[in-house]
C-alpha cells in the first residue's frame, strides 16, 4: 500500500508524499521479513537500504556518497546470507559451466555499463561508482545461489542503480524518471527478501522430510510460523 502511495506521489509530483512515505518504505518490508520468522541479518540490510534512500533523497553530494555506502553495507549483509544459505558456486562438474557462463555474464555487464558511464561521470564520482557498482554486481551475481527470484531482485537492483547513474552520467532520461527508478528497486528489495525467504523455506522443509533437525533461521519458529500458500503476502 504505501509503495503504491510512493509510486502514485512520484507521478502526481506531491513532493511532501514522496518524502514522507519513501524512508518507509524499507522498514515496513524488514518488519514483513521478521513477522514471517526471517534472518535479522536480512532486515538489517533493508534498513541500510532505508538509510541510503533517505541520504540519496537529500540531493547533496556529500550525503549521497554516505547513502551509496550505507546501499554498500547492505548488499554486504545480502552476500554473507547467500554465501551461509544458498548453493555454492561449483568449479567441476555439471555446475561449472553455468557457473563460468554467470560470472561471465555479470562481469561483461559491469564493464559495459562503466565504460558507458565513465566519460558523463564527474571526477570524483567515477571511483565510487566503480567500486559500489562492482560490490551490487557481486551481490547480484551472489543472488542467482538462492533461487529465481533472488536472481530477479539481483537483475532489477542493477537496473535500478543503472538509471540513477545514467542520470548523473547526463544519460538521456525516460519520462517520469524517479517512478521508474522506484518502481525496479521497490520490486528488486522484495523479490531479493522474497526469493530468500522461500529458499530458506524450502530447505527446511526438505530437511524436515528427511528427519533431520532443520537448520537455520526458521528452526526456533517452526512451531509458530506456517509456510504454507495460503499464508503469502504481498509486500506492505
Amino acid at each position: 500500500m504505501v509503495a503504491a502511495v510512493h509510486l502514485g506521489a512520484l507521478l502526481a509530483g506531491a513532493t511532501t508524499a514522496v518524502h514522507v512515505t519513501k524512508p518507509a518504505l524499507m522498514p515496513l518490508l524488514a518488519a514483513y521479513v521478521l513477522a514471517r520468522g526471517g534472518p535479522r541479518l536480512l532486515a538489517v540490510g533493508l534498513l541500510l537500504g532505508c538509510g541510503g534512500d533517505t541520504l540519496l533523497q537529500t540531493g547533496r553530494e556529500a550525503l549521497f556518497l554516505v547513502g551509496m555506502g550505507s546501499f554498500a553495507i547492505g548488499h554486504v549483509c545480502y552476500l554473507v546470507l547467500f554465501a551461509r544459505h544458498g548453493a555454492a558456486f561449483t568449479r567441476h562438474g555439471v555446475g561449472a559451466a553455468r557457473t563460468y557462463r554467470l560470472t561471465a555474464a555479470y562481469a561483461a555487464v559491469w564493464g559495459t555499463v562503466l565504460a558507458l558511464l565513465w566519460a558523463g561521470l564527474e571526477a570524483d564520482l567515477r571511483v565510487p561508482v566503480a567500486l559500489y557498482s562492482l560490490l551490487l554486481t557481486v551481490m547480484a551475481l551472489g543472488a542467482t545461489r538462492v533461487g529465481p527470484w533472488a536472481a530477479a531482485g539481483g537483475v532489477l537492483f542493477l537496473l535500478s542503480d543503472t538509471l540513477i547513474a545514467g542520470g548523473l552520467a547526463g544519460w538521456p532520461q525516460a519520462p517520469a524518471p524517479q517512478f521508474w527508478i522506484m518502481l525496479t528497486y521497490i520490486a528488486a528489495q522484495y523479490l531479493v527478501a522474497h526469493g530468500l525467504l522461500t529458499h530458506l523455506r524450502t530447505e527446511e522443509e526438505r530437511t524436515k522430510g528427511a528427519g533431520r533437525k532443520p537448520p537455520g533461521p526458521f528452526a526456533a519458529r517452526r512451531g509458530r510460523q506456517s509456510w504454507t500458500a495460503d499464508r503469502a503476502s504481498t509486500m506492505p
